[in-house]
């Protein structure tokens, strides 16, 4: 099944609910990356929650990325997605493998860590970006995104992600839900809420069940009546061309760009979200120098 988001509100107004699934757009950045299955896991969660909160955003060419940095051997996480959710991203050393927990799953905490931060950024294509930033509780991803809502946009946010990877290191399934309150709600509807996570189990569990993000929904929100308001396809998608490549290069300056000439005669760069590898000729090189001297 093609990966797909929905967004949805419990027909008393009181909860809106996103999730998504994204077994493959997760094995998409698995075998660009040729990440280790804990580093699988831990970028395949942070995709598939930037994925839910930039398809949130409903702002023509808005973007959101959420960056993790927790102190662990895996190095920092980036995932970047625009407001249809379509997401690229990289973890900064993908081969990081570690021992499995007592339990037998991925120690997703121990290779991101918690020393660290969980900043999101959204551009709305305004003068400035916002940002907010939370200090990590383990690195596990879904609870720390639940922490940078409660924070920074003070929304009661119940957050779940998962990603099972199959013993050929190819991703099972993946996916994530988002529940989120809305004024109004009172104790009771906290407590089915509650009750509704803590009965459905892992995101894992379910997606392995039924690679449905409706199913997920009304399993997870079993004692209320959902309405579906937007069900969408998302996708691994990298927005890197020849052109933005070009414009960086000439951001760089003249000074910089008469030296890689003089060194290297030409320029190899490899975009960091789908490892396509750009050439510039010496020529080329000349041009785009000659553009930033007129600058």
């Amino acid at each position: 099944m093609t990966d797909r988001l929905i967004r949805a509100i419990t027909a008393d107004g009181m909860v809106k609910a996103t999730a998504v699934t994204t077994r493959e757009l997760t094995e998409r950045a698995r075998q660009i990356h040729k990440t280790l299955p804990v580093v699988t896991a831990a970028l395949g969660r942070t995709l598939a929650a930037a994925s839910m909160m930039g398809n949130a955003l409903k702002s023509e060419g808005a973007s959101l990325s959420i960056q993790v940095r927790g102190g662990g051997p895996v190095g920092a996480i980036v995932a970047i997605s625009d407001s249809e959710g379509n997401v690229r991203g990289y973890a900064e050393h993908p081969q990081v493998d570690l021992p499995l927990r007592s339990d037998g799953k991925l120690d997703v905490g121990a290779a991101v860590g918690c020393d660290g931060t969980l900043t999101v950024i959204k551009d709305l294509c305004m003068k400035e970006p916002y940002i907010g930033s939370v200090q990590l509780l383990g690195g596990e991803i879904a609870e720390d995104i639940a922490q940078y809502f409660v924070e920074s946009e003070q929304i009661p946010t119940a957050c779940a992600l998962g990603v099972l990877v199959d013993r050929d290191q190819s991703v099972r399934c993946a996916g994530g839900y988002l529940i989120q309150l809305l004024p109004g709600a009172g104790e009771d509807v906290i407590s089915k809420v509650e009750a509704g996570v803590y009965a459905a189990g892992a995101v894992t569990k379910l997606l392995t069940a039924n690679d449905d993000p409706e199913a997920m929904l009304r399993t997870v929100l079993s004692e209320f009546e959902l309405e579906v308001l937007e069900t969408a396809p998302v996708a691994y998608r990298c927005t890197c061309s020849r052109d933005r490549v070009e414009r960086a290069l000439l951001s760089l300056g003249a000074d910089e760009l008469r030296q890689m000439l003089d060194e290297q005669g030409h320029a190899e760069l490899t975009c960091q979200f789908c490892d396509q590898v750009h050439q510039f000729s010496g020529e080329d090189l000349r041009r785009i120098l000659e553009l930033a001297q007129k600058k």
